[in-house]
């Protein structure tokens, strides 16, 4: 999620990208430009995962699922920004962002450099610190709870490493996101509630420590 200064107001309340578009009147509400924007993101993820092959997994079909569930997990991580930020009557929308889009095209052909961000929800209209806290947070909780779920799965079903690589997958997302600097997630969250900031970064760091651990 990113933002951008409509107008003199201290930095917590900066508004995303697209100023001139209206507040958003429905909930959970799609433009077309959107949906564009994101099918060419999950078009990339997916591309990222399957160029995996030789390198993780031989298994054309484990492949296929884990580049499913990788669109998946980045699709819950900003639909859930979005859905937050449409619930307190914010304008939010998916952009692609060139550098992301790049980074993320990058990926897809080279054997070293793996980053998936291909874009971001941008939002619009007056927010105070918690309402853009609370709609920063949301999407790395989305991604550890996915996390926790894939590290059960695995636990249960004797280490099958399907779900272990989803969970590291979802956990990474989460700790990276939360890292509180910049136009990351986690900045705002410590703005807004470093208690909270604290409670999730841990929470992703030990998902991700049981998820490494159920890889290796």
């Amino acid at each position: 999620m990113q933002l951008e200064t409509r107008r003199k107001q201290p930095s917590y309340e900066n508004t995303l990208v697209y100023p001139s578009v209206e507040t958003a009147k429905k909930r959970f509400a799609f433009s077309h430009k959107e949906i564009t924007h994101l099918a060419v993101a999950v078009l990339l993820v997916i591309s990222v995962g399957l160029n995996l092959q030789g390198m993780v997994y031989n298994d054309s079909g484990v492949l296929a699922l884990l580049s499913v569930m990788f669109a998946v997990s980045f699709l819950a991580h900003e639909l859930a920004h979005k859905t937050m930020a449409q619930r307190h009557g914010l304008w939010a929308e998916f952009r692609l962002t060139l550098i992301g889009a790049m980074l993320t095209l990058l990926s897809v052909i080279s054997p070293i450099i793996k980053i998936i961000a291909p874009g971001a929800v941008m939002v619009s209209g007056s927010a105070d610190k918690k309402v853009i806290g609370k709609t920063s947070i949301i999407g790395p909780t989305a991604n550890i709870f996915l996390a926790s779920i894939m590290c059960a799965a695995s636990v249960a079903l004797m280490h099958n490493w399907t779900f272990p690589v989803i969970a590291f997958y979802n956990a990474w997302l989460a700790i990276f996101n939360l890292i509180p600097i910049g136009i990351l997630d986690g900045f705002k969250v410590f703005v807004w509630n470093k208690r909270i900031w604290a409670l999730a970064f841990t929470a992703s760091v030990v998902v991700g420590v049981i998820s490494y651990r159920l890889l290796f």
